[in-house]
């Protein structure tokens, strides 16, 4: 196998890393919130109801930003539900998951979780401008975030919360150019809708951070048109705009599917591009930065039959994906191509937190375990804070049926602030080990402190209920610095994390 190669240099670099790259999502769908971090009477449940096995878990993870209550839920929400007495609170179905919420978690549940997890944990909260509109969001405000001496904001206090929430980062909606969405709207029509939300939104706050809906991947027909459109009538009045992907393997398709992150990375760019259009065509010195709040490997192909199946029951098992070391290999490159757009993906949703396309998984009066997803996650949480170092490799490469000739190496690197120097890289090989060298030009590294790699001799094992430590990282011997720079070999299917300082 011919050798991979880049070269380090702290004059060439990305941007710095947001924290909120780290974000996580709970969405009131399958068991993402009841029997996964709220459960009432379990072994390890607290006071509040919620599991403190999963706090632990949700902490290790490293999660920072959790975006709130959907998804597709939204388009349905009414946030007056959530609130309150429990006992009061009504049963409702969910037309976007054929389920029936019974609102025991709300909004007061919600923040409550987030100052469990940690300071870290900042609120995302998503308005419904599916079935609702200005007047709805500007009341969910109030009462979230006023202080006090209005009717909803003293209602909170009867509530029980005394102090605003102080949500800073708000979603007007999601998904609105998906006619699966309840009150799906056109480009035109979401357009203003969002633009007149945003107005009378920061007429009470001026320095909310807001997220407009862009499209719901780039293969939909409107892609690109869709957000050209929304940003001409919002341009001036969101930070962000949304994006949202998925990938899984196509007709068995192993190949292609390790190479998604190109289509990520040209996601990505495409949108950076449209939304630097309307700002030159409307001659703002300001940049739209991009808000990528759901992505994951996702079998999406099984889940409309399972969704169709249903009869509105309460908390159903649904989109109970068990990953692979192979997943955990393509969900890792995922990770690689957002701190490869650091500069301009300033938020990023990992879809979803536990249960539900997760990487935490629970059993209902039972244990919680980590998914092969959890480990790229925590570990790029954990050491990729920093400033992104521009890598471009010069790697072998192989052909894929969806994307055309792909590199067998992705990679970037994260330089912390104690001039410490993180290397996350996959190898897309299937089948031979990749030699790596690494020129460093300036950094002052001295030595490897460590290389762990998450690979497997069976690229379809996985953590399951039975064996939940199934699949771990484990060191990897040989990688050294030399005069030349660093020189590894990463392993077959493998994602490796090496850090340098």
């Amino acid at each position: 196998m011919r050798t991979a190669r880049f070269t380090l240099d702290p004059a060439f670099t990305v941007g710095e890393v947001n924290p909120r790259l780290f974000g996580s999502f709970v969405e009131h769908l399958g068991r993402c919130v009841y029997t996964g971090i709220f459960e009432p009477g379990h072994p390890a449940a607290d006071e509040d109801g919620i599991r403190t096995d999963v706090l632990d878990l949700v902490r290790e993870l490293g999660v920072t930003a959790i975006r709130y209550p959907g998804g597709n839920f939204v388009s349905g929400y009414k946030w007056e539900d959530s609130v309150g007495p429990v006992e009061d609170r009504p049963r409702r179905l969910d037309l976007a998951w054929r389920t029936t919420e019974s609102n025991r978690f709300g909004l007061s549940e919600y923040i409550a979780f987030l100052k469990k997890v940690g300071p870290q944990a900042e609120p995302m909260m998503a308005v419904n401008l599916g079935t609702r509109g200005v007047a709805e969001a500007l009341e969910l405000q109030e009462y979230a975030n006023h202080p006090s001496g209005t009717a909803l904001s003293d209602l909170r206090a009867e509530h029980g919360d005394k102090d605003p929430f102080g949500i800073r980062l708000w979603c007007l909606g999601n998904e609105m150019d998906g006619p699966w969405q309840t009150g799906h709207k056109t480009a035109e029509e979401y357009g203003r809708l969002a633009a007149e939300t945003a107005r009378a939104m920061r007429q009470i706050d001026p320095d909310l951070e807001l997220v407009a809906c862009g499209s719901s991947g780039q293969s939909m027909e409107t892609f690109a048109a869709w957000e050209a459109t929304v940003l001409q009538e919002t341009y001036d009045l969101v930070d962000h705009i949304s994006l949202h992907a998925y990938y899984e393997p196509h007709d068995g398709d192993v190949d292609s599917f390790l190479a998604s992150a190109v289509d990520m990375e040209s996601f990505i760019e495409n949108v950076v591009a449209t939304c630097d259009h309307v700002g030159a065509r409307l001659k703002s010195k300001k940049k739209i930065n991009l808000s990528f709040d759901e992505w994951n490997v996702w079998y999406m192909a099984k889940t409309q039959a399972e969704v169709s199946a249903l009869d509105w029951p309460e908390a159903p098992r649904l989109l109970e994906d068990n990953y692979s070391v192979t997943d955990a290999v393509v969900f890792g490159s995922l990770l690689i191509a957002l701190l490869r757009h650091a500069d301009r993906v300033t938020v990023a949703c990992l879809a979803q937190l536990v249960n539900v396309i997760a990487p935490i998984m629970t059993e209902p009066g039972g244990p919680a375990w980590r998914q092969t997803t959890f480990f790229p996650f925590a570990q790029a949480s954990a050491y990729g804070r920093g400033e992104v170092l521009d890598v471009r490799v010069d790697s072998p490469t192989y052909e894929t049926k969806r994307y055309g000739e792909a590199d067998l190496l992705h990679a970037t690197a994260v330089r912390a602030e104690d001039g410490s120097v993180t290397v996350f890289a996959v190898n897309r090989s299937r089948t031979e080990s990749l030699p790596l060298e690494v020129a460093l030009n300036g950094l002052g590294i001295g030595e490897v402190v460590e290389h762990s790699a998450l690979a497997d001799a069976d690229p379809d094992a996985r953590n399951t209920l039975a064996e939940p430590e199934r699949v771990v990282p484990h060191a990897v011997d040989g990688t050294v610095l030399d005069e030349g720079g660093l020189r590894a070999t990463l392993e077959p299917l493998s994602w490796n994390v090496i850090r340098l300082r």
